[in-house]
């Protein structure tokens, strides 16, 4: 027993249930630690498999099930599996006829068999990349009769002049390192692997002088973006190497922002070093329109410029619940199964109202969503104060009260998201790179940066 405990009773009933919410608290958080470490990082029920054996067992996890029967029985299968899709038709095909041994096209009566029919299946083939190089030759042309200078032919202008890179190979660079992920050393592995030679200094280089020819038209794109109705933004860690004046351990931060017409969507993608609130205020600068981020304060001076209307993400607030849900007792319905069944609720309306235009959704949200968000609120205002703010349910609750005015405001129009999935989707592969990358190097003295 602990020394020097108060003798007043009421004060050690205090101090006990202050120790036992403590413990609570210890106790979720170790359960969701676990969960992060160990578990799936989908929102969908949990694997009892870790995620390294999980990136081995890829094929067994998407694999669609075989009936053990139905593969012994296959007359009569007891599982029917989804239709295949066609291939595209633009692909060029390659037509191989196959036919009969000259021996099998005689009939047991005599008579030579004829062709009455076809059954065609198509295969889908991969060439591998083919690597040549292009040839450029260039005439000298001189005059005989007098000592007029020569002339030689001109050659297109490229990319990159004095350069060997085509644009094919620009194209593919900017494409593995900045839409697969994959980073210049390896890229470098996989020339190397063709027999060609070239340094990933080299590639670099590259990479960020197609980022200067690309200027003009990523000013060209801002344009849309700042004339679309709702942006979405967020932004994530990025890590830089001898930064001038800054620490190698200091974060730096990848800012996007999405939006532009449905048929041509906008993405952006802007370094900074902060992430104080003058970054999305300075990116954003003159737009007029509705904004969809997450919780992050850093955007409070942007939603609170005069014509600029803030969005809540309901993704974050249903993750908030998800987590909650993971501390419960197991096989047991808790609270934060009320909140998301609700949210679900939300979720499933707009899927059916997908298919609608602007005025049908919003119609729809007005006579289906509000009694459903009424109904969470009223939960909400309810179950609050009748939960701790330091445990799982309690921070998710407090998230909810604190962000429900810019959540329920996406049922004002029908053009408004729900949540901001669309930012979320468009950084995703910076971020699945910056796990190949580790780090990006420092800029250089003319400001340019190329992410190795």
């Amino acid at each position: 027993m602990p020394e020097n405990l108060p003798d007043d009773p009421e004060l050690l009933k205090q101090m006990l249930a202050k120790m036992q919410s403590r413990v609570g608290f210890l106790e979720e958080e170790n359960v969701l630690l676990r969960q992060r470490l160990f578990g799936r990082k989908s929102e969908q029920a949990a694997d009892p498999a870790t995620p390294q054996l999980a990136l081995f067992n890829e094929a067994e996890s998407v694999v669609e099930p075989i009936d053990e029967a139905a593969e012994e029985e296959a007359v009569a299968p007891t599982q029917r599996r989804g239709k295949r899709k066609p291939l595209p038709a633009d692909l060029p095909r390659i037509e191989i006829i196959h036919e009969l041994p000259e021996h099998e096209l005689t009939c047991a009566c005599g008579c030579r068999k004829h062709a009455i029919g076809e059954e065609v299946s198509e295969q889908l083939e991969i060439v591998p990349m083919q690597i040549r190089v292009i040839k450029h030759v260039r005439k000298v042309y001189g005059c005989r009769a007098c000592e007029t200078a020569p002339v030689t032919a001109d050659k297109p202008a490229q990319l990159i002049e004095k350069s060997m890179a085509s644009p094919s190979v620009l194209a593919m660079l900017l494409t593995t390192k900045y839409v697969d992920g994959l980073p210049l050393y390896r890229f470098e592995k996989v020339l190397g692997r063709h027999g060609i030679d070239i340094p990933r200094q080299t590639l670099a280089r590259w990479v960020i002088q197609c980022g200067e020819h690309l200027q003009p038209l990523l000013n060209l794109m801002r344009d849309p973006l700042l004339e679309s109705r709702v942006i979405h933004c967020d932004e994530t860690r990025v890590q830089v190497l001898k930064e001038q004046d800054r620490e190698p351990s200091s974060q730096s931060w990848m800012w996007v922002q999405t939006g532009g017409p449905p048929d041509k969507p906008v993405i952006l993608f802007d370094y900074s070093t902060s992430r104080a609130q003058e970054v999305p205020t300075r990116l954003l600068d003159g737009y007029r329109g509705y904004v969809m981020t997450d919780d992050y304060a850093g955007y409070n001076a942007l939603g609170a410029q005069e014509g600029v209307e803030r969005l809540g993400c309901w993704a974050h607030a249903r993750r908030k619940f998800v987590e909650a849900q993971k501390v419960q007792p197991k096989g047991k319905t808790g609270r934060a199964d009320i909140a998301l069944n609700l949210i679900n609720k939300l979720y499933g309306i707009e899927r059916n109202l997908q298919a609608g235009n602007d005025g049908e959704r919003k119609t729809g949200r007005h006579a289906h969503s509000l009694p459903v968000l009424a109904q969470l609120k009223s939960w909400m205002e309810k179950t609050q104060p009748q939960v701790t703010a330091q445990n799982a349910l309690g921070k998710a609750i407090s998230y909810l009260a604190s962000n429900w005015n810019k959540l329920e405001r996406y049922v004002e129009e029908g053009y408004l998201p729900i949540d901001n999935n669309a930012a979320e989707r468009a950084i995703r592969p910076f971020v699945i790179g910056r796990k190949n990358w580790l780090f990006s190097p420092p800029k250089r003295c003319d400001g340019q940066r190329s992410t190795l």
